[in-house]
Parts: structure tokens; C-alpha cells; sequence
């Protein structure tokens, strides 16, 4: 499709996937029953969590598993076995060997856990290969990229979810309620950001670059942003009444990961000379069409305590929320006492989001917070039912948009970018997602 489809072309692009059950074949009537095949493509320790977290879930087959590695391949279809289910087919012979496992017709979805320089890719060939996708973090790297996945979801039949954790910690889910209900009024201001020292991850033991390495070597800007953006986005409405339109960024110069880098090898080794180009820290401004500001920073490189990898603010016209230092407190105008925040768990009791009211027993102890659980449960529950996706095509390309955008920002010395249109124009009436529950 092109990507100036009409209007009419998009209602019926989410009339079509929101009928997704029947055309699957997978009736709403009969969803409770039918097994869902799934295979996993990178079984490191992301992508064997989130294994476990799919044998727990009832219904679920795991049919295929793909690493390039062959040892954490093998234990991998070991645990499919100690769940008592029949071992699943190995892929391994090269990195395009997950093809392989997208032509089995017994294989209804992937999990796609691999470094992220794959992960547009391996959704967009399983995307064509009328396969449905749960995608790890952010979706895209490239503007490109960001148009292919939407594309490729539009073409198809087909589920696309991007598994941003973060937009279902408990306190998110929280305020996104509170906004659901008025509470914060108009807004005006969200300020997030990831910030989290991972120089540990950029080199392997023997001075090897990681993936994570590479990416910081090879590419400039906000190289992470969907963590601390996916829940102010899913707070703003972005892609559902309101939108991205500008954004502009500034970065400082390089010198966290060098310093790291002579520190752990030598000052003379070959790691230490590595040609980082991503400053240690990034400031985005990001302006959306109805007149809200966004300050979105990211960090990986700064030598610092690790009291929480995120924070997340949100001011409204009639509330302030802030959850700096692992601490949420709000502040309601009317509710809360003169100038002093309230704690977050004061107003739990009212503004507990359904989903965690109803699963937060399965949720804790998940890891991030509770966050891998839902990712994992709502995406087949998506399937299952045929409702609209949680976290779609359009605003994954639309949060992961911001590592092409700030990197031309930086480059072409802080000029403000504009933010392209993932939907075409339905963004005014599109309906929020994530309060299902």
C-alpha cells in the first residue's frame, strides 16, 4: 500500500485487523480453545525469559526455536521438553535461518528477542509470511525501517505488537487510568527518560564489541527511546487524538564508554580506541500537534547509582505526577493537601488499572516490574480474541521514529525534524488500546 492511503483505506486496514480472529480462522467463539504455535527467534536471556513466560501461558505451543548459537538453541527446545510439550525444530545454520522456521505451516507467531539491529527485519518477514509478531525493543532503527513495518502490518492480516514492558508497569497503568478519568485535565508538559549505565554490555570479555556496541559506534541519537517514551505516549494519546510533530535534540561529546573502555582493557587495546559516535547523553524536545512538550532524555553511558532504569513525569492542568529516584507521588488539585505530593499508593484503591486488579498475582515477580507478564499475556490474549493490538505497527514505528529523527537533529546541528504521519492521517480518531482490561 502506499503510504498516502485515503482515510477510507485505513478504517477499513482497522476494520480488517480488528475481524483478524475469523480470517485467522481463529473464531472469538472458539478462542479459549485453540492452541496457539509460536516460535522463538533468540534464545539469549532476554528471549529465554520470555520463553518461560510463553510455556506458562495455557494454550501455547512452542513449535520452533532459532538462535545462531547453538548451545542456548539447545537448551532452549530443553525447556520446551520439561514443559512436556514435543520438542520443537532447531534453526541455527546462519542469521537468516529463521526464514526456515517462517515457511512451517504449523507456526502461527514468533517472539523475536534478538539484537535489535534484527528485530525490523525478522517482524517484517514474518509479517509477510503471515506470521503474527511480538516484537522486543524499539522495533526500528531507521526511518526506513519505520515505514516497512507499517507497511508490512498493513498488508497483512496479521498481529503486530511491540513488547514495551514499561507502558504496563503497575504506576503507569495507574496514571494512564487517572488520565482516562480526567484527573490530570489538559496537558501541557511529560518529561522520561532512560538512564541507566549498560558500559558493562558494550564489549564482550575479551574486548569484543557486543551488539550494543556496535550500535553506539555506528549510529548517533537516542538510541533507546522506547522505554521511557512508550508510556508517556500511551498518557499524550500520541496516535490516538493527539501526535508527534516535531522534535529537535542535543547530545554532549563522547566519553563515558572510552573512559570504560581504558579502564577495563588498557588505554593501548584495540577496545580502547573504539570510534564511539553517541554522546553520553541526549536531550530530545519533542512538540506534539495539540501544543504539549515533551523532554525525553537518554543516557547508557554516564557513571552513576542505578536506583531505576526509567522516570516518568506528566503535568496537567488540574494534576502533576513525578516518579524520580523509584519514588510516585502526584500532586491533585483539590484532592491532594496544600503544596505536599501524595504517594502514588494512596490512590491506588480508586485508580488501579482493571488489568492489574484482575492479574497482578500472575504479574509480580515477572521481572520489569510486572511488565513481561502482561507483554506476553496481552499479546496472545490479542490473538485470541482478534482485538486491536496493544501497542500496533503504527506506534511502534511512531516511538522508534526518534532514534532516525534525532540522529539527523544532531546532525545537521540541532535543526528540528518532522515527524512523519505513520497513520496516515487517523490519528484524530483513533481509540486508545491499553485500557482494555
Amino acid at each position: 500500500m502506499d503510504s498516502k492511503c485515503s482515510r477510507r483505506e485505513f478504517v477499513q486496514l482497522g476494520m480488517a485487523a480488528g475481524i483478524a480472529a475469523g480470517v485467522q480462522g481463529i473464531s472469538v467463539a472458539s478462542a479459549e480453545e485453540k492452541s496457539l504455535r509460536i516460535g522463538v527467534i533468540g534464545v539469549g536471556n532476554r528471549g529465554t525469559h520470555l520463553l518461560n513466560l510463553c510455556l506458562k501461558e495455557p494454550g501455547i505451543e512452542v513449535v520452533g526455536i532459532c538462535d545462531v548459537r547453538r548451545d542456548p538453541m539447545r537448551q532452549a527446545i530443553e525447556l520446551v521438553d520439561q514443559a512436556g510439550q514435543k520438542r520443537p525444530a532447531g534453526y541455527y545454520y546462519d542469521p537468516f535461518d529463521y526464514r526456515r522456521m517462517l515457511e512451517q505451516d504449523d507456526l502461527d507467531a514468533v517472539v523475536i528477542a534478538t539484537p535489535m539491529q534484527w528485530h525490523a527485519t525478522m517482524a517484517i518477514d514474518a509479517l509477510k509470511a503471515k506470521k503474527h509478531v511480538l516484537s522486543e525493543v524499539p522495533a526500528t532503527i531507521t526511518l526506513e525501517e519505520c515505514w516497512d513495518l507499517v507497511h508490512a502490518a498493513e498488508e497483512t492480516d496479521r498481529i503486530y505488537m511491540l513488547s514495551e514492558n514499561c507502558c504496563y508497569y503497575r504506576s503507569n497503568m495507574a496514571v494512564l487510568n487517572m488520565v482516562a478519568q480526567g484527573i490530570f485535565g489538559d496537558f501541557t508538559y511529560a518529561e522520561c527518560g532512560y538512564v541507566h549505565d549498560c558500559r558493562y554490555l558494550d564489549f564482550t570479555p575479551d574486548g569484543k564489541l557486543t551488539w550494543r556496541g556496535e550500535l553506539a559506534r555506528d549510529y548517533i541519537g537516542n538510541l533507546y527511546p522506547t522505554h521511557s517514551l512508550g508510556p508517556v505516549a500511551t498518557w499524550l494519546g500520541i496516535n490516538r487524538g493527539d501526535r508527534f510533530e516535531s522534535l529537535v535534540s542535543f547530545t554532549t561529546r563522547q566519553a563515558g564508554r572510552t573512559a570504560n573502555a581504558v579502564k577495563k582493557f588498557g588505554k593501548d587495546n584495540p577496545a580502547a580506541q573504539t570510534p564511539f559516535i553517541t554522546g553520553d547523553s541526549t536531550t530530545t524536545l519533542i512538540r506534539t500537534a495539540k501544543g504539549a512538550m515533551i523532554d525525553l532524555r537518554y543516557d547508557a553511558a554516564s557513571s552513576r547509582p542505578l536506583l531505576n532504569t526509567t522516570y516518568y513525569g506528566l503535568q496537567g492542568t488540574t494534576a502533576s505526577y513525578d516518579d524520580r529516584d523509584n519514588i510516585q507521588r502526584i500532586w491533585i488539585e483539590g484532592r491532594s493537601e496544600g503544596e505536599k505530593w501524595d504517594s502514588l499508593e494512596t490512590h491506588l484503591a480508586q485508580f488501579e488499572h482493571p488489568l492489574w486488579q484482575r492479574l497482578r498475582e500472575q504479574a509480580e515477580g515477572s521481572g520489569h516490574s510486572g511488565g513481561d507478564f502482561f507483554v506476553v499475556h496481552e499479546f496472545f490474549d490479542t490473538l485470541r480474541t482478534g482485538r486491536p493490538s496493544p501497542i500496533d505497527a503504527y506506534d511502534a514505528a511512531t516511538w522508534s521514529a526518534i532514534i532516525g529523527l534525532s540522529g539527523k537533529s544532531l546532525r545537521e546541528g540541532g535543526q528540528p525534524q518532522e515527524f512523519p504521519d505513520f497513520t496516515h492521517g487517523a490519528w484524530e480518531t483513533r481509540k486508545p488500546t491499553l485500557l482494555t482490561g
